[in-house]
């Protein structure tokens, strides 16, 4: 869908226009498109604290065909070329006194960022020690990466990763996925990795291949763009739906070559039938992406029971059911399985008039957590994505003056699109993505709303 802003500010007379009021130009987001380069252009790494990770970066980088630059100047002098992405290593760092290694590398290294830069700082996590002193210094990351996405222009991203002692393994799909154009919504967000086995040689173009994912509410919206996305990454996808949306779902299955299944998910049997078809049609799941989801606003003095429980059943009961039924189902959920839950910005920072569904949505979020340890002991993941403003048929119903606020809250300064949803749960699906366990990634373009 068209921003009409977006492409005004970007066209001759508006960048004219807003130049003169000072207006601000949403970028156009460099988003993935199969066969592209990781990176349209070089990076630069930089350290502050030990740097344990450095090498690792460069050889990741180097594989992917990304040219590695030098640090520029403190002083921002150096006319080589460009960064496409800056990367800072700060792993090692055990106090507030060696931040300043940080700000002395990045402040000449972003302003020198092309359009649609990428920002990426990796750092061992705060809980991983005892000291309040590094504690304090890891934590101060937190603050800074997020605080230079808000500075950043022209469509970049800044974000964070954590990476502790013994997950150095889990490294490079987080890293390929923030570099890449599939998170160009994903702003400001900090990822805590875990020690996992990572199978080697995954295809960056295929990373899908061989796997069977389900996608609940698939026939339309953000469900129809994680079908796609998840079957253009090579995936068969069972796409279920209510039979209410029977049409609009066989055409998103046919479109992909996937299959479609017709499924109330809050029936008493939903979850008993989506394992015997499973089991009869596929002999298992590898991916399960809970994303059925439905709204009944009203104000919490004036929602009546209906809204209340109709909210809750969908959005998160049938997650826990069907979840449930899937890890008691012996062999069903392969061992190496992918569930990925959809949850909201409003399970995050609220809404009014959406107490049932922030409720629901923060719901998930527990849920995912609580379950983590559960799936890692199984091999598998279970992680959550909280989607910010996406512009969907829905949202272009809304009353304009509530949908421009809406899609310019952010650091962005835009709408998402549902693709960017698809690609951030697509990315939590690969087999690569086996250290992101029990995190939640937000697609809000930073959100100038919640944490």
């Amino acid at each position: 869908m068209s921003d009409w802003y977006r492409d005004f500010a970007n066209s001759g007379v508006g960048t004219t226009i807003t130049r003169q009021f000072g207006l601000p130009r949403p970028a156009v987001l460099r988003r993935y498109e199969p066969g592209e380069p990781l990176l349209p252009g070089p990076a630069v790494i930089g350290t502050a604290g030990g740097g344990r990770l450095r090498d690792a970066l460069t050889r990741l980088l180097r594989d992917a065909g990304v040219p590695v630059l030098s640090p520029v100047a403190a002083d921002g002098s150096d006319d080589g070329e460009r960064p496409a992405a800056v990367l800072l290593d700060a792993t090692g760092v055990t106090g507030p006194g060696q931040l300043a290694a940080a700000h002395d590398f990045l402040a000449p290294a972003v302003k020198r960022l092309r359009a649609s830069g990428r920002v990426l700082i990796l750092a061992d996590p705060p809980s991983a020690t005892d000291s309040p002193a590094t504690a304090a210094a890891r934590q101060a990351l937190d603050g800074l990466v997020r605080s230079i996405g808000k500075e950043l222009l022209n469509g970049s991203t800044a974000n964070l990763v954590y990476v502790p002692d013994g997950a150095e393994a889990s490294l490079a799909s987080p890293v390929r996925f923030f570099l890449s154009g599939r998170s160009a919504y994903v702003d400001g967000q900090v990822l805590t990795l875990s020690a996992a086995d990572v199978p080697a040689g995954e295809d960056d173009e295929t990373p899908l291949a061989g796997r069977v994912a389900v996608v609940t509410g698939a026939a339309r919206g953000i469900g129809a763009a994680i079908a796609r996305v998840m079957a253009r990454d090579g995936a068969h996808v069972v796409a279920v739906d209510v039979p209410a949306a029977g049409e609009s779902l066989a055409a998103v299955a046919n479109e992909i070559g996937g299959t479609a299944f017709q499924l109330d998910i809050t029936a008493a049997d939903a979850p008993a039938r989506l394992v015997a078809h499973l089991r009869e049609r596929h002999g298992g799941v590898d991916v399960v992406v809970h994303n059925a989801g439905i709204t009944r606003d009203k104000l919490l003095v004036n929602m009546d029971a209906a809204r209340w429980n109709s909210v809750m059943a969908v959005n998160l009961q049938a997650q826990l059911d069907i979840t449930e039924a899937l890890l008691a189902a012996d062999g069903l959920l392969r061992p190496d399985a992918r569930v990925v839950c959809v949850s909201s910005q409003s399970g995050i920072a609220g809404n009014r008039g959406q107490t049932n569904y922030a409720a629901s949505k923060a719901g998930i979020i527990g849920m995912v957590r609580a379950w983590a340890p559960a799936f890692a002991g199984r091999g598998a993941t279970i992680n959550a994505v909280a989607p910010g403003f996406i512009v969907t048929e829905m949202t272009a119903r809304m009353p304009f003056g509530t949908r421009e606020v809406g899609s310019r809250i952010n650091s962005l300064q835009q709408g998402g699109l549902p693709v960017d949803v698809a690609e951030t749960i697509a990315w939590l699906s690969q087999p690569g993505s086996a250290g992101v366990n029990g995190q939640v990634v937000r697609v809000c373009g930073q959100s100038m709303l919640g944490a």
